[in-house]
């Protein structure tokens, strides 16, 4: 059951909140997308979004077509028949089977939170991404009640719990997490690293479908998202540009 229509009634407009997490994300990326762009899906992912019931949420996620060339690469061999890349490539190793200085936006989504060492990660950013280019993440905040209870849950535990609680996701779609790198000042920080000294992380708070199991519990999560300091937002929001060092 959904209670979003109750407490988010312009949801009943189109088919999403006006706070929707990934309309937020996504809109931004495709604000940074030329026709002339390379993009980097990093944990492309088998391409779920396409079962995603709202359409404009769902193209605002497909980029292929509006790029270039739209290149994904996952640990997971089902992410080879993702509709929505133009190339794909298995990672192995930590280092990703990209060329150096060929990419000119980087795309994250939900993937930093499942690295053992992002800093193996963000130093792939800085080989691959071309001077100018953006890397787009959007991950858990360590601090938000959503990660807090995840950080509870044994990892061979947590495809069977996710499942249940968050409505259409899957259990082949969740993934051990770490949580290495999942606060505003450490996602500046690796920015920073990578040759993104250009960049900014935030709390983002979306409607809290992970509580769609109650109402009570739905009614909860509605006060902290409309309330709770930005320390404890569920999500970061983070973009990074690598620019030029001045001297």
């Amino acid at each position: 059951m959904s209670f979003e229509s109750s407490f988010y009634p312009e949801s009943k407009f189109g088919g999403f909140t006006d706070i929707d997490g990934t309309v937020a994300f996504y809109l931004r990326v495709n604000a940074l997308l030329t026709a002339s762009s390379v993009v980097l899906d990093v944990g492309c992912g088998r391409g779920a979004h396409a079962e995603d019931p709202v359409p404009a949420r769902r193209d605002l996620r497909i980029l292929r077509g509006k790029a270039r060339r739209v290149i994904g690469i996952d640990v997971d061999a089902a992410a080879m028949n993702n509709p929505y890349l133009d190339e794909f490539h298995a990672l192995e190793s930590g280092a990703w089977p990209v060329q150096d200085d060929s990419v000119d936006l980087i795309v994250c989504d939900y993937v930093l939170e499942h690295l053992e060492d992002p800093g193996v990660f963000f130093r792939e950013v800085r080989r691959v991404l071309r001077m100018d280019g953006v890397i787009c993440i959007r991950t858990p905040n360590l601090w938000g009640y959503n990660t807090l209870v995840s950080r509870l849950i044994p990892n061979r535990y947590h495809a069977r719990v996710t499942a249940r609680v968050q409505q259409g996701r899957k259990e082949e779609d969740v993934f051990p997490t770490f949580y290495r790198c999942n606060t505003p000042a450490k996602i500046r920080s690796m920015l920073n690293r990578s040759g993104c000294t250009c960049n900014v992380a935030y709390g983002y708070s979306a409607e809290p479908s992970y509580l769609s199991f109650s109402r009570l519990a739905y009614w909860f999560g509605v006060l902290h998202q409309r309330y709770a300091p930005a320390f404890f937002k569920l999500t970061i929001l983070a973009f990074g540009r690598r620019v030029a060092q001045t001297a």
